[in-house]
């Protein structure tokens, strides 16, 4: 994740971690939704996106309810001075918020991403 990268950085940008983490969680969500061609129109509420994807993925708005707190990190984290005050530990928070979505996601597609894969 571009995250890690960035945290780990000789110049880390916490802000920038925030980011990145918002958006691998919000990205992933969305594939989740066009799987199963669920309209979600345009929008960064990770909160929106996890309800919309409930009917889909029984239990998911609980079980990711706490990555709803990057949310405010999708658009006012690449403005700065706007953005939600971030520091190192929580910039490492915010990742792991993302990377457990993303991992989620990637469980829930799996079926669907193997159908996909040619014969070796």
């Amino acid at each position: 994740m571009a995250a890690d990268l960035i945290l780990n950085g000789s110049m880390p940008s916490y802000r920038l971690v925030s980011f990145h983490a918002q958006q691998a969680a919000e990205k992933s969500l969305k594939a989740l939704l066009i799987r199963y061609q669920v309209d979600f129109g345009k929008t960064h509420n990770l909160g929106e996106l996890l309800r919309l994807a409930e009917p889909v993925a029984p239990g998911i708005g609980e079980m990711l309810a706490e990555a709803r707190a990057l949310t405010p990190y999708a658009v006012r984290a690449r403005y700065p001075g706007e953005e939600p005050p971030t520091d190192r530990d929580q910039a490492g928070r915010h990742i792991a918020l993302g990377q457990k979505v993303l991992e989620r996601v990637r469980a829930l597609l799996k079926p669907y991403l193997d159908a996909g894969r040619p014969e070796r």
